[in-house]
């Protein structure tokens, strides 16, 4: 199979999307991208992130078209016994179904995995994200991306003295978790091939957000109970691995090794920093990291950043200038790898998975709200009259149902 005709490495799954905010739609988003059929089911009001702008296109926020091409929107009211009677017949032939909701939703709706999808469907994977799993002393709680990061620790490592614990810049949690459910539905499917059953999925925020711990947990153990601190930019195990003023901008070294940092050392023209007893040795460095700090301070200060960058990466050295959005999305580097991508009024970053024979593809932009549901319904059988009662019913949904 070539490029051209390629449908994805997914091609043929077919995923019932019951996920809304961030880390379900992430998870389905990158299996969308390649080739997998993901019908998104929306309740009455809609995928609340529709609502978390500005900025917005057409009413829809940055926040929900950034993490939900490649799909398509059914409105769909699963309250009602017609509506999981609809949800029913969308998982007839179903391989996935991952869903979000409030822990303990499905079972109370008729629909739990144990009691019903698994005896209707045994080789359906259920794949269910929540903050904390069902049980435990968490069990049940809500969970959102900050409040995971502040009770797993990443609070308490990210930031300096002066700023205390700081959340991360990045959804880290909802993404991490996204990954993780992506990789959990694969090797579940990876398995059925082998068995033919399906399986359930428990994914919880917390403990994917706590498995993000690295190296700070090992750390911790290895130390004899050593609590982490905040280190700012540097790196708890490596030095030089911090940022730094150039005359033009801030750039970022990481000297990951012994011989990287003697070979930094000769490309400043400062050769004796890598025979210096206090820097010899990585252990050496991170036990002087203050005056290895100050030694090559003085080093980047007076350097054109960009240009100092360019002629430590053309020697191999791992350093890199610090950019803002505007400027990694027209980089030239961001444009040769097709990481920025362009589909009518779409506009967001690529693909990160590259395969030579299978490349994924973003065929659909983001829908509009149960911009599908009258399509989705008829390819699963469903007749005219029975589309149009479930219209009248307001089971199925064209328009959001305002809060």
């Amino acid at each position: 199979m070539s490029k051209e005709n390629s449908g994805g490495s997914l091609e043929g799954i077919k995923i019932v999307d019951c996920t809304r905010v961030l880390g379900g739609p992430y998870c389905t988003q990158m299996l969308g991208d390649h080739g997998a059929e993901i019908i998104k089911i929306e309740p009455p009001q809609g995928d609340e992130v529709r609502d978390w702008g500005p900025p917005f296109h057409d009413d829809d926020a940055a926040y929900f078209i950034g993490v939900n091409r490649n799909k398509k929107s059914i409105g769909l009211d699963l309250r009602k016994e017609s509506g999981k009677t609809v949800l029913l017949r969308l998982l007839e032939g179903a391989d996935v179904i991952i869903e979000n909701y409030k822990t303990g939703s499905m079972e109370r709706w008729g629909l739990g995995y144990e009691e019903v999808l698994s005896k209707k469907f045994p080789k359906l994977v259920h794949c269910r994200i929540s903050g904390f799993g069902a049980d435990g002393p968490y069990g049940g709680f809500p969970g959102y991306d900050g409040i995971i990061q502040a009770m797993v620790g990443h609070f308490s490592v990210n930031g300096d003295p002066s700023s205390g614990p700081t959340r991360l810049g990045l959804a880290m949690v909802d993404i991490g978790t996204g990954l993780y459910a992506g990789n959990a539905i694969l090797m579940a499917l990876l398995e059925r091939e082998r068995s033919g059953k399906g399986q359930y999925l428990d994914m919880t925020l917390y403990d994917c957000g706590l498995s993000l711990m690295h190296p700070h947990v090992p750390n911790y153990f290895t130390s004899g109970g050593k609590v982490p601190s905040l280190t700012g930019n540097s790196h708890p195990n490596i030095a030089p691995y911090d940022l730094f003023d150039t005359k033009t901008c801030q750039i970022f070294i990481a000297g990951g090794n012994d011989k990287t940092w003697r070979k930094l050392c000769d490309e400043v023209g400062r050769p004796e920093l890598g025979k210096d007893p206090r820097f010899l040795t990585n252990s050496d460095r991170q036990n002087n990291k203050a005056e290895l700090k100050a030694e090559l301070k003085d080093v980047f200060a007076e350097v054109d950043g960009e240009d100092f960058c360019e002629k430590l990466l053309s020697a191999g050295l791992p350093v890199g200038p610090i950019r803002n959005t505007h400027d990694v999305m027209n980089n030239a580097h961001t444009i040769h790898r097709e990481m920025r991508v362009e589909k009518d009024w779409y506009r967001s970053w690529g693909i990160p998975i590259k395969f030579s024979r299978t490349p994924g593809s973003i065929k659909s932009v983001p829908p509009k709200f149960g911009e599908h549901g009258k399509e989705v319904l008829e390819a699963h059988g469903f007749s005219k009259d029975e589309i149009d009662n479930l219209l009248i019913d307001e089971v199925l949904l064209e328009k959001r149902k305002k809060v």
